[in-house]
């Protein structure tokens, strides 16, 4: 699984980063930014759940 953030949306929140810190960080601009290209099995539930909870819809999947 790919996951993908929109910094044009991102509010810097920073739920993803907290709920899937393998995954997702926030930079240096206060924006979430992916930490791997491919989201392993072991973290695709978390990544989902961040995803799912990201308040302005800036995180995708596929």
């Amino acid at each position: 699984m790919k996951a993908f953030v929109d910094k044009g949306t991102c509010i810097a929140c920073g739920m993803c980063a907290s709920i899937c810190p393998e995954v997702f960080e926030i930079e240096d601009d206060g924006k979430a930014a992916l930490i791997v290209d491919e989201v392993s099995d072991k973290n695709e539930h978390a990544c989902i759940e961040a995803t799912d909870n990201c308040p302005v819809g800036a995180i995708t999947t596929k």
